[in-house]
């Protein structure tokens, strides 16, 4: 129930993008694309429930090209916390790195991620491709999936380097193994010179004006460091 509830809310973060939108895989599961081309690779795939869960609530219209948009775009109830955009702290059930079941504190608002796709420069483009924000949400589900919340100094390139890990049948420790090791590959190919904004941003939930700052960057220079990483870590997820 805890994946299903995860992968909804993926899908309502990528679904709040523009272009993006769902349709039925003819197999039982639905497919959450980031854009209208067909020919790119889907963000995600979600089950019978997930796709209810998004009907109910913020709600799914027809596409006139086929499948569903949402309504609108999710939005979180309470307000950010200073420095930190649309982080709304609570608790949540997470597998931890020895495999115990555990309440840890997360984010159970919108991503910083999220809170910046929505923002769009002075021509109204957005800040950020759909493929960036997908690549992003992909790596920060997988570092709630490895239980480090919290654990932002962890060694990443530690343990094995397993694949998969994903599935519902999956023993906790080994979903949590595989989901550290995902994130290691990823931030070694993102390269170590651009590794700690993804850290800073999609793990910790800093602002792009305070991750800056942390990281000793020029000002303005955080935006465009932040794109470069994201577009590494899409080619890594082989969305672009």
């Amino acid at each position: 129930m805890i994946e299903i509830e995860r992968t909804t809310a993926r899908a309502g973060v990528i679904l709040s993008l523009p272009d993006a939108w769902i349709e039925a895989d003819g197999r039982g599961g639905y497919l959450v694309r980031p854009s209208p081309d067909r020919r790119r690779r889907a963000a995600l795939r979600l089950c019978e429930a997930g796709f209810a869960a998004l009907s109910r609530d913020p709600g799914l219209s027809v596409r006139p090209e086929g499948g569903w948009r949402l309504v609108r775009a999710v939005r979180p109830a309470p307000p950010p916390v200073a420095g930190r955009p649309s982080i709304v702290e609570g608790a949540r059930t997470c597998v931890g790195p020895d495999g115990g079941v555990v309440r840890r504190t997360v984010n159970l608002g919108e991503s910083p991620i999220a809170w910046l796709a929505r923002r769009r420069d002075a021509n109204g483009e957005p800040w950020l491709r759909s493929v960036e924000v997908v690549a992003a949400e992909k790596l920060r589900d997988d570092f709630t999936l490895a239980g480090t919340v919290g654990r932002l100094t962890m060694a990443w390139d530690a343990g094995p380097k397993t694949k998969g890990g994903r599935g519902p049948g999956v023993d906790p420790v080994e979903r949590a193994r595989a989901a550290k090791a995902r994130i290691a590959r990823a931030l070694d190919d993102v390269g170590p010179e651009l590794r700690e904004v993804l850290v800073k941003i999609c793990f910790a939930g800093t602002a792009l004006e305070a991750a800056e700052r942390d990281l000793g960057l020029p000002r303005r220079a955080g935006k465009t460091i932040l794109k470069l990483a994201l577009a590494r870590l899409a080619r890594h997820y082989g969305l672009s």
